[in-house]
């Protein structure tokens, strides 16, 4: 395709421009952006767009999310991780999802992604409890039928449930845990199967990837981190984990290696430039100057920490310590929905409670770099995603910025983070084909697919609800761990922000 934007407004978020927005045209040819500058003419194939009033920008990078949560959308309040992951990811399970529901809910959460305005995805996907290329493949394809940019993994743990957690051995009925099988998989049939993924999916549609992910330092031998890590390099692509996200993972770290978990990473060999971490909430000074050495990366989730009470994120400090930072959404099950304009918004106004020092607040210009690309850094897409420069990829969006949400302009990055949720979007292209056009996409027949989700959906959900049942006899267990664990003085506080009042004042003396 050959098209023509004319007379926009262009926030390219390059070196050059930055956040600083200006008028101008930019040329699509083929799967790149050819051209921005002022009164471009048009190649005589050439679609044109005529962009007044509206604003191009890059489209949004999601750096952190679960499709294996997307039908769990509303189903859960008021539980903290660790229990909530017994009924969105439960223990004692009958068998893995349906085929042709794994590919539907994948295609939902890039159809509700792509209509937010949302790009390129980072899906931590998660399918227990084997590894079957054949399921993989559906994400795939259905990734592949969107027309999204994607980074897709097969989530590894290779420890049993009970062994990632503290306390939970001395605290959990020995009966209980006689029902719960732990992962057979050895590191040498990940390593395998991650082999077929690279051979057979990864670079498909010239959009789609695959990523290695093991799940956490503590769900994880030591073994299997590290050959992650080392396939992750070899391949040029992400090692992608959680790190810190609650306070009972401060713990377990002093618990189980008498170190903080970044230590031990470092100690291993698995805190590099490839590695990413979901959330790190709860890391000190001392492990923040580790990452910003390792030159690792952060998709910050400001929404789903707060449904789950995991904590707010020191993202100034990590901002000032040099990590890089992303946005993600998390799944749609601890955030709701994929709309990354909504992470904007909470992650710049939730900062602002860190200290009253408006000079350390965390800024819209900054929340806009973590959207774009920052994010797209943090998913190593940066040279490929993120800003809108000539030889990249066409993947941006196109917002009317004639009504009530920029009425009147004031400041433009203001605009897009406090006042944007999505709803001005009027175009999107990936990879130079338009996906979503005044509001409907062009790929999916959107009402076929409902249809056939309303359908499936009840049946499934069902039999979930037989799972939640069953696995609700572990949650008085899961809360016992879960207040042990966050009565611990730990020296920090991520409950509410802990920066002091400001520099220097309002420290502990002595």
């Amino acid at each position: 395709m050959t098209l023509l934007f004319k007379n926009a407004t262009i926030l390219a978020m390059d070196k050059t421009h930055g956040t600083t927005p200006f008028s101008g045209d930019l040329l699509v040819e083929g799967d790149s952006i050819a051209a921005v500058d002022r009164d471009l003419a048009a190649p005589a194939d050439a679609r044109v767009v005529d962009a007044t009033g509206g604003l191009i920008m890059p489209g949004l990078i999601n750096a952190h999310l679960h499709s294996s949560e997307t039908f769990f959308k509303g189903r859960y309040q008021g539980t903290p991780l660790e229990v909530w992951m017994l009924y969105s990811y439960p223990i004692l399970m009958k068998g893995p999802i349906p085929k042709r529901l794994l590919y539907l809910r994948s295609l939902l959460t890039a159809m509700e992604s792509l209509k937010a305005g949302v790009t390129t995805l980072v899906d931590d996907f998660f399918d227990p409890p084997g590894f079957d290329i054949a399921r993989l493949t559906r994400v795939f394809d259905a990734y592949d039928d969107a027309g999204i940019r994607a980074n897709i993994s097969h989530c590894v743990i290779d420890r049993h449930v009970f062994d990632t957690m503290p306390y939970l051995r001395e605290i959990m009925p020995a009966a209980l845990q006689d029902e719960v099988d732990g992962p057979s998989i050895t590191v040498a049939d990940y390593m395998a199967y991650c082999a077929d993924v690279f051979g057979s999916q990864h670079g498909r549609a010239d959009r789609l990837g695959f990523m290695v992910s093991a799940s956490a330092p503590q769900r994880c031998s030591v073994e299997m981190m590290q050959a992650c890590v080392n396939l992750a390099r070899d391949k040029g692509v992400p090692y992608h984990t959680h790190v810190l996200e609650t306070k009972t993972q401060a713990v377990t770290g002093p618990e189980f290696y008498g170190r903080s978990l970044i230590r031990y990473m470092k100690d291993i060999g698995v805190l590099t430039a490839n590695t990413t971490i979901a959330h790190s909430i709860w890391v000190s000074d001392a492990d923040m100057a580790m990452m910003r050495e390792a030159g690792c990366s952060v998709a910050h989730n400001a929404v789903s920490n707060l449904k789950l009470g995991s904590g707010i994120a020191p993202v100034r400090r990590l901002l000032d310590a040099g990590v890089h930072v992303g946005l993600g959404t998390d799944g749609l099950s601890s955030n709701d929905t994929a709309r990354i304009f909504d992470v904007m918004r909470f992650a710049a106004l939730l900062h602002d409670i860190a200290a009253p020092d408006t000079e350390r607040w965390v800024t819209a210009a900054e929340v806009l770099r973590s959207a774009t690309i920052g994010g797209a850094r943090t998913a190593m897409l940066d040279a490929v995603t993120g800003s809108l420069e000539v030889g990249k990829r066409a993947d941006l969006i196109m917002l009317d910025i004639t009504g009530y949400d920029y009425m009147p302009m004031n400041r433009l990055d203001h605009h897009l983070v406090y006042c944007e949720n999505g709803s001005n979007i009027r175009l999107v292209m990936v990879n130079g084909q338009v996906v979503v056009e005044d509001n409907r996409l062009t790929t999916i027949d959107e009402a076929e697919i409902f249809a056939e989700l309303r359908e499936l959906l009840p049946a499934y959900l069902a039999e979930h609800e037989e799972l939640e049942r069953l696995n609700a006899r572990f949650e008085p267990y899961m809360r016992e761990m879960y207040r042990r664990a966050t009565i611990q003085d730990i020296g920090m506080n991520r409950y509410q922000g802990d920066l002091p009042l400001w520099p220097g004042v309002n420290r502990r003396e002595g």
